[in-house]
């Protein structure tokens, strides 16, 4: 039986993926907010790989091209795919794309439900069909599961961390046991190791994504926030689950070690909570880093410079994106090199 392998995040990458925002699901306002934020990560982006779009039609090819243009973006480097979507949180429906045990590469389809039916989600359903259609790769469909790119965190060395809110979630996986779920993820991400968090449900649309909490710098090294912090980014958090952070071991039964990085000094404009710069995304020669014009802007970034010095760290302001519940981690997903 053929098992698949999914890259480290910061290993090569061919390019990029990222869901072009429409008008079609929220509105015409919506759009005009947060194209911005697309635009530089593109800018961002290009310089180092490719960027895969995903417009909603051929009208909304065109449309794009010609913001891309006007932003002086090298359109070499950039190409389309057409398929209508819901949303654009690209992590949660866009392509997984996995290594076959000969280093082909595959697109794993797990189900998508709009986060347990909180959202429309026929469309963005069928973006990995669409994406593996369009670029002649092999589809695993897996029908029976239901997984958000953004609910694991995969170090590329056969450890995962996540949380039991999100992913054994009875509006997920109703009668799915944690053995059950992780025979998913070691056959069709290679995981041979579980770090498991209870999470939260229902203080945020996702049910608490690991992605938002942990994230792997290595696989000896998780970034997450101070305990105080944590507590405060997920209320009604289990407090368990950052001593399981403290004392997580890898899949070599070693311990991580843990980096803290700092949330906004302040609550962010119009929202109750602050700002986490957990939700950053790594390319190939760029860090994209979520900033909120907040003092902690520049203490994330220089973090982040050390944490990568091989790769400039570009900050990108989300403020417009943070308030429909996400960041720039959740909008993008990497594309592995041949």
């Amino acid at each position: 039986m053929e098992h698949y392998y999914f890259p480290s995040e910061t290993a090569k990458h061919e390019g990029t993926w990222l869901t072009w925002p429409h008008r079609f699901t929220y509105g015409r306002a919506y759009q005009n907010e947060i194209t911005p934020i697309w635009v530089a990560m593109t800018k961002a982006l290009v310089n180092g790989e490719n960027v895969h779009i995903i417009a909603y039609d051929v009208k909304e090819q065109k449309r794009i091209t010609t913001r891309l243009t006007q932003a002086k973006i090298p359109m070499t480097k950039v190409d389309f795919t057409i398929s209508k979507s819901d949303d654009v949180w690209s992590r949660d429906t866009g392509p997984l794309f996995v290594r076959t045990s000969a280093g082909k590469l595959a697109i794993a389809d797990f189900k998508f439900n709009g986060w347990g039916d909180k959202t429309a989600h026929k469309n963005d359903n069928h973006l990995p069909a669409a994406v593996a259609k369009a670029k002649n790769l092999p589809l695993l469909s897996i029908p029976n599961f239901v997984l958000e790119g953004g609910s694991i965190e995969l170090d590329g060395h056969g450890t995962a961390m996540l949380c039991k809110s999100s992913v054994l979630n009875p509006n997920r996986n109703p009668g799915i046991s944690q053995a059950k779920a992780e025979t998913y993820l070691t056959k069709y991400f290679g995981v041979i190791h579980f770090i498991w968090l209870d999470g939260v449900i229902g203080e945020d649309i996702t049910d608490a994504h690991i992605d938002g909490m942990a994230r792997f710098y290595d696989s000896r090294t998780i970034l997450t926030v101070s305990k105080a912090d944590f507590y405060q980014l997920y209320e009604g958090s289990h407090r368990q689950d950052y001593t399981k952070l403290q004392t997580a071991t890898n899949a070599q039964g070693k311990p991580y070690k843990l980096v803290t990085l700092p949330m906004t000094a302040k609550k962010v404009r119009g929202l109750d909570y602050k700002g986490s710069y957990l939700n950053y995304y790594v390319g190939n020669d760029v860090v994209l880093v979520p900033t909120y014009h907040d003092k902690n802007d520049q203490t994330a970034l220089k973090i982040f410079g050390r944490l990568y010095p091989d790769r400039k760290i570009v900050g990108i302001d989300v403020t417009a994106l943070y308030q429909y519940g996400g960041m720039l981690h959740c909008v993008t997903q990497q594309q592995p090199a041949v």
